[in-house]
């Protein structure tokens, strides 16, 4: 067993063969995931050591004395979040070893080609279409919608329907798309806030190899649950600091600035700030669970006290800094790789938060999610389970 005094062993050693201060950026990312000190908790030649997760933060303070760079998180968290862990429980060996390395350097960023325009919360009643052409290529026609970071991708994890005969959440199957294809094209999505983070993807005759199926055939519903139950741990359980996050701007305000201060607001920022705190311990509670294995749906009550603490937190921002909070810094329309919320202003948080309710499951599946799975409340009554998708009303 990989323990920590081994890890630190290996972290010097790579320190000393790439000094970061005379390394290329892309050259130490490399050598660092070759080391197996990119995550240390997957398999050798995977970037990883099989070692504990918990470990992970031992590489991580060793390297960051030392001023190794990362590998910009935020920027590349689809592909770190999301496709990584898919790709490690489905992948095949080949994929695995194409795949990781490139998504962990950020030498290839990823996006998710999941939601439908009839198909959002409803996700399993997607309709784009996958058919394939005798036993080879795979030809997909449909349209996604919400897709973070489509324009700057260089991958996609995609779910498509290949079976329209059977109920509709048997008949998807789960594909890696190459977004540099024929036949993808990537619209922007212009929301309140200005920017178009977002993108429509309109797909065209796109063929896709069998060789860039992840899962068995039919079996993508499966699959992509792991998907989403990593992007509401992703989403709600990321590792922050006390105070950091959005409570962060509302407190240094609070103490920097006492003439905007009243009891109302004090009671209310009181309130915030501890149910802040409790969310950020909670998460790092459900990483240290994550330790033993797979996340669960314990992901998704993460993700609803993210949405609604960055609602009210942002809210309550924009009423303490008054007329201030009326001000919006910049409408230019642009499209950026990342979400930014603590480098903008209190009009753009309130703003943006609007979309934590959606994004990453709404709120209204979550709660279903929480009432049925964590709980063990009775489902709801659904009538159209056993119906094939070909027959459902649309």
């Amino acid at each position: 067993m990989t323990d920590a005094a081994e890890l630190r062993r290996r972290t010097a050693e790579l320190l000393a063969a790439h000094p970061p201060a005379t390394t290329d950026r892309l050259d130490f990312l490399r050598a660092r995931f070759d080391a197996g000190l990119a995550w240390v908790h997957y398999p050798e030649g995977l970037g990883g050591l099989g070692a504990p997760r918990s470990l992970q933060a031992v590489v991580d303070a060793d390297l960051a004395a030392e001023g190794a760079p990362d590998n910009d998180p935020r920027r590349i968290g689809i592909g770190l979040g999301m496709a990584a862990p898919t790709i490690l429980a489905y992948g095949t060996e080949e994929q695995k070893r194409r795949y990781l390395r490139p998504l962990w350097t950020g030498e290839e960023v990823w996006c998710q080609l999941f939601s439908e325009p009839g198909a959002g919360s409803d996700l399993a009643a997607l309709g784009t279409r996958a058919v394939r052409e005798d036993g080879g290529d795979w030809v997909v026609n449909g349209q996604k919608v919400w897709t973070s970071s489509a324009h700057v991708a260089r991958w996609a994890i995609l779910i498509a329907r290949t079976d329209p005969d059977v109920p509709k959440h048997r008949g998807i199957t789960y594909f890696l798309c190459d977004m540099t294809d024929p036949g993808i094209e990537v619209r922007p999505l212009r929301q309140i806030t200005g920017e178009a983070e977002f993108n429509e993807v309109f797909i065209t005759d796109v063929r896709i190899p069998d060789s860039r199926r992840l899962g068995d055939v039919g079996d993508g519903w499966k699959v992509a649950q792991t998907t989403l139950n990593n992007e509401r741990v992703a989403i709600g359980g990321m590792r922050l600091p006390r105070e950091g996050g959005m409570i962060g701007p509302v407190a240094r305000t609070w103490r920097e600035r006492p003439e905007l201060r009243t009891h109302d607001l004090h009671q209310r920022l009181l309130r915030l700030w501890v149910e802040a705190e409790a969310a950020r311990l909670t998460a790092e509670r459900l990483r240290q669970q994550l330790v033993a294995g797979q996340p669960g749906p314990e992901g998704a009550g993460m993700k609803l006290a993210f949405a609604r603490l960055n609602q009210e937190i942002s809210g309550l921002e924009v009423e303490l800094r008054g007329e201030e909070g009326l001000l919006y810094d910049d409408w230019t329309m642009r499209r950026p790789e990342l979400v930014d919320f603590v480098g903008r202003d209190a009009g753009y948080r309130y703003l943006r938060s609007k979309g934590n309710s959606i994004e990453g499951g709404t709120t209204e599946v979550l709660l279903n999610i929480v009432a049925e799975r964590v709980l063990g409340l009775p489902p709801e009554p659904r009538t159209d389970k056993d119906v094939a998708w070909k027959d459902l009303a649309r």
